[in-house]
């Protein structure tokens, strides 16, 4: 991930969008968000912005519209390839989330759809089960924009949030302090993301 990281802030201008919003397209699209860091380039995108290397209303545009856009292909794949995807081995493996997956697909519906949004696994999985499941395309697409938007509309401010921080920390206190409060705001991330974790296991057993 480091070096996703070093690369990614390494490019600039069209190169940057390019590269996030094919990273955001195929989290969704080619069923794999489990393996491609979708989110995490729209974070980086969003630090882009802050640091100067892209415009943060196009980086905001160009993360929301991936995400839509990845969302309604792997929408389409699932309708018409579900049963071959669901026998695939990657996805054999992690039958009990899938599992999951479709129930809160089945209970929730198109709440379903947004919510997924926001978990990795479900990211990649919830628009091709829509698919599989009949879900009106209608419904799926309101759902699924809502959540793009609001998804990619605070990963992205995340970003520049931390980049902003980041470089008004080393401007006024130097490198070593502003690497102290990354690293606060990473392990605080970290804990909260375990401690979830540990709430959604509790809630399935």
């Amino acid at each position: 991930m480091k070096g996703l990281t070093d690369w990614l802030l390494g490019l600039s201008g069209a190169a940057v969008y390019g590269m996030v919003g094919l990273l955001v397209f195929a989290e969704d699209a080619l069923f794999v968000g489990f393996v491609l860091p979708g989110e995490t380039a729209a974070v980086l995108g969003g630090v882009t912005a802050a640091l100067g290397h892209t415009s943060l209303p196009v980086m905001l545009v160009v993360v929301i519209a991936a995400a839509i856009l990845g969302d309604t292909v792997g929408y389409e794949i699932g309708r018409h390839f579900g049963p071959r995807l669901l026998g695939t081995r990657v996805l054999q493996r992690r039958a009990d989330r899938l599992d999951r997956a479709r129930r809160q697909l089945a209970e929730r519906g198109g709440t379903a759809v947004f919510l997924g949004r926001f978990v990795a696994f479900f990211r990649a999985t919830m628009p091709a089960l829509a698919g599989m499941s009949g879900m009106r395309y209608l419904k799926f697409v309101s759902f699924n924009a809502a959540g793009g938007i609001v998804w990619g509309a605070a990963a992205v401010l995340i970003g520049y949030l931390a980049g902003n921080s980041y470089s008004r920390v080393e401007k006024t206190f130097g490198r070593v302090a502003a690497l102290v409060v990354a690293g606060i705001v990473v392990i605080a991330i970290v804990v909260w993301r375990v401690r979830r974790h540990r709430a959604e296991r509790v809630e399935h057993q």
